[in-house]
């Protein structure tokens, strides 16, 4: 599933989404090696990836905040979705760290722009977080998806 994010009448961002336990989504081929996550991590699992917001769009981190928690509440209205999981380089890993999530597999994939962590974030938790305010940035309440 591909969503596109709209401001102004602008299409500003994508995100790429792939339900877990098809043996579709690159998170998968990560977890099939580890033993220590708990049953529930993989209840309604998905895979929230390819957050691809416009250079222009990119100051401050109130968009993607903005856009993550868009993506989420569609997500649990349409498929329910209990759980999400990325694999992010550790910059994007610290920003997803503030929205909820926490590291399950550090240095988890290297890729040719090097290593990629896989993270986790209980869906109630990580809405939670994105409720919160947050500091200023751009308009993220004229963001629609």
């Amino acid at each position: 599933m591909v969503g596109a994010f709209e401001c102004r009448g602008r299409i500003i961002g994508t995100v790429r989404i792939i339900p877990m336990n098809q043996g579709l989504a690159p998170c998968e081929a990560v977890l099939e090696r580890q033993s220590l996550l708990p049953g529930h991590y993989y209840e309604n699992s998905w895979e929230i990836g390819r957050l691809v917001i416009g250079p222009q769009y990119r100051h401050g981190y109130e968009t993607v905040k903005k856009c993550l928690q868009l993506t989420l509440l569609h997500l649990v209205e349409a498929v329910n979705i209990k759980n999400g999981f990325a694999l992010c380089n550790p910059v994007l890993g610290r920003l997803y760290r503030r929205f909820g999530f926490s590291v399950v597999v550090k240095n988890a994939w290297e890729g040719s722009t090097g290593s990629f962590s896989l993270i986790h974030g209980p869906v109630a938790a990580v809405l939670n977080a994105l409720a919160e305010p947050g500091a200023s940035g751009p308009s993220p309440h004229e963001v629609t998806q």
